[in-house]
C-alpha cells in the first residue's frame, strides 16, 4: 500500500548574506543552539545559513531564532546590521493530504521580526517519493 504524501512544515532558515566575515555573529548564532553553514564566495560576500528544526510550526521556530537575534552582543549586532539580507524562509513540503492546511504567525511575531530587519520567505518543495 503507498502511502499518501501529506503537506507539512520542514523548517525555518535565517539566511544572511553579509560583505565582511561574520565569524563572531555566527558564533554567537551557535551558542544560541542555531547550525550555522557559512560559506565565503567568489563575489566577496559570506553566505550563513541558520537552520532551526525542533519544532512543528514555523512560528516556535522563528521565535527561537528571534530571541538568539535579540540577545546578539554589540560587535555581533554591527555585523548583524551590514548584512544585505536578513531572512527568514519557512520550508514546507508538498502532498495531498490534508485537503487544507495552514499555519499561521502572530502579530507579536511579526513585529518582532520588523524590529529586526528581518524579510521573510515561504519555500515549498514537491513530497518525496
Amino acid at each position: 500500500m503507498t502511502e499518501i504524501p501529506t503537506i507539512h512544515y520542514l523548517n525555518t532558515d535565517l539566511d544572511l548574506i553579509c560583505g565582511v566575515d561574520p565569524a563572531t555573529l555566527v558564533a554567537e548564532l551557535e551558542s544560541a543552539g542555531l547550525r550555522c553553514r557559512t560559506t565565503p564566495a567568489q563575489d566577496a560576500l559570506w553566505y550563513v545559513l541558520s537552520e532551526n528544526d525542533s519544532e512543528t510550526e514555523p512560528e516556535l521556530n522563528i521565535v527561537q531564532l528571534l530571541n538568539a537575534i535579540e540577545a546578539l552582543s554589540e560587535p555581533s549586532r554591527v555585523l548583524w546590521n551590514r548584512c544585505s539580507k536578513r531572512e527568514f524562509n519557512i520550508g514546507y513540503e508538498c502532498g495531498d493530504q490534508p485537503r487544507s492546511f495552514d499555519q499561521g504567525i502572530s502579530n507579536q511575531t511579526l513585529s518582532r521580526m520588523v524590529k529586526c530587519g528581518t524579510s521573510f520567505r515561504i519555500t515549498v518543495y514537491p513530497a518525496e517519493s
